[in-house]
Parts: structure tokens; sequence; C-alpha cells
């Protein structure tokens, strides 16, 4: 294959691919999942923490299977780097009383980090399961979430940070990016993939005044949880469900608009709802930090 092909946010010559071939043809009996760790291992191919990014690697060789550059194993099971949360139908968290209160009579708020084995953790993930348009099958990746609760200690909302969009024209032009930069500092950003206030709390600017609360904290949190800092976060907001509102009470830019296309769409053939693009900077050196070594 002559050229450059950039999957998964590397660029793959011959040698690169040769390589890939060398690995499965040395090793037939090998799962797609034990080739991916092998693969990423011998890339060095690691997170800012200096984690093996097999995952990503799982996703290359896919790729690289349905672009007809490789033959992979035959496919022995589905493989997720951590099996998605299920919930019997009777699981579903009691519903709790309607709170209808003034945002004041709710202050303090308690932001709770969810931390994995924490009986927190199952509440956090039950809810945006049952209550979140989207529902919810486990984080993969990089991610901190939130429970917040008022100082009753009565449950209000949940919140939760993962890895950004690859890529979005409007952010990345908002940003300064070109390809290759967007490839090395995509990680310093961070995407607000869930936001649920439950649905029996009502409190006028609660969900701002959250937002608010997170984004003075979430950068000093990431840091500590994966020791490598955060200098902008986005969210996507669903153009006919919602409005933004809380995120620009909060002080969120918008920056443009999605498509109407899937990361998935590679003929772009798939319709997906067009989605405003908010953008909230967490450090006011944020587009040095983003576009410079």
């Amino acid at each position: 294959m002559e050229g450059i092909l950039t999957l998964q946010g590397r660029d793959l010559h011959e040698s690169d691919l040769v390589e890939i071939r060398d690995i499965i043809l040395a090793h037939p009996c090998w799962s797609r999942r034990r080739l991916a760790v092998e693969l990423a291992q011998v890339w060095n191919w690691r997170t800012a923490t200096g984690q093996v990014k097999h995952f990503a690697a799982y996703s290359l060789l896919r790729k690289l299977e349905q672009r007809g550059c490789i033959t992979l194993p035959a496919l022995r099971r589905k493989f997720y780097p951590r099996l998605p949360l299920r919930f019997a139908p009777n699981s579903e968290p009691a519903v709790r009383p309607t709170i209808i209160e003034a945002l004041t009579n709710l202050l303090p708020l308690s932001l709770e980090i969810v931390r994995a084995g924490h009986p927190d953790c199952i509440l956090f993930s039950r809810y945006l399961a049952c209550y979140h348009y989207l529902s919810y099958r486990g984080a993969v990746g990089e991610n901190l979430g939130y429970l917040v609760r008022d100082r009753q200690g009565r449950e209000l909302a949940c919140v939760l940070f993962g890895a950004a969009a690859w890529k979005t024209q409007p952010r990345d032009a908002w940003i300064g990016w070109d390809p290759l930069t967007r490839a090395r500092k995509l990680s310093f950003l961070t995407n607000n993939t869930r936001f649920l206030i439950l649905p029996w709390v009502r409190a006028p600017h609660l969900a701002s005044h959250i937002l608010g609360r997170i984004t003075r904290r979430l950068a000093n949190d990431w840091r500590a949880k994966y020791n490598h800092p955060v200098y902008l976060v986005e969210t996507f907001v669903d153009r006919e469900l919602f409005k933004g509102t809380c995120y620009r009470a909060a002080n969120w830019s918008c920056v443009g608009q999605t498509k109407g296309r899937s990361r998935q769409d590679r003929f772009r053939t798939l319709h997906v709802p067009v989605k405003d693009i908010y953008l909230y900077p967490l450090t006011p050196g944020f587009r040095e930090q983003l576009c410079h070594a």
C-alpha cells in the first residue's frame, strides 16, 4: 500500500503493515485481543499515564482487516476492554420523593468522585442506565464521574467526563488545531459525556451551578487520578431535545454544530441528530498548551 494510512491517530506506512502481518504469522494461535496487546507493547503505544493502549490497538487491527490490509484470526468472542454494566429488570433504583426547592435550600452541595468498588459507583451507574436518555453501559478509558448530593445527603445529579471526540471541525478550528497537533494533544481534552439531573429533582439554576462547581475542580481532579492535565472540556447537545441553557448559563461557548454523522459512518449513509458543540476552557492559557509543544 502506497502512502500513509491514518488510523486511531497513528500514521501507518507499509513497514508498519509488514510488522503487523509478521506478528500475526508468528502467533497463529493467538486471539485478536492477545495480538492487540502484543502490538501495543511492540510499538510502546501507551496513554499519558503509561497504560498499554490495547483497546486502541484492537480497534486499529479491526479497521485494517475491514480495509483488506491484514487477515486476523477468527473471532472467538466479542472483546470489550471492560464488560458493560448490566442490570436486572428489578434493579432500577427506587424513585425518591420529589425535590422541588430553591437552590439555596440545597446548598452546600457535595460532589463525590465515583470510585470503582464503592457503593456509589453502582448507584451512579444505575441512575445513568435507567434515567439518562442515552442510557449507560459503563465507561471505557480515562473517565471521571461525580455523584452530586444536597446538604441533606439526597442524590441530585450524575456527571460523567470521558474521552474527547476524535475530531470535529468547529472545535478544532476554534482551538487552532491541525490534524497532527490534534493527534498529539487530544488527551488534554475531556468530554462531558453524561449530565443527568435526576427526574424527581426540580431546582432552578441547579444544573448551571453544578457545572460551575465541577469545572473549577475538574483539572485538579483529573490530574490527581491520571497524572496528566486537561485544559479544555467539551460537550455535545442534541438540538432536537435540549437547548443547552445550563451550559450557556455556566459560560460555556457554543462553537458550532456537528454534521449529523457518526464515527461509524464510513460510507456517509448514516444520519444521526445534529448536536451543538459547547466548549469550556479550564485554564487561561489553554490554547498555548493545546497548540504548542
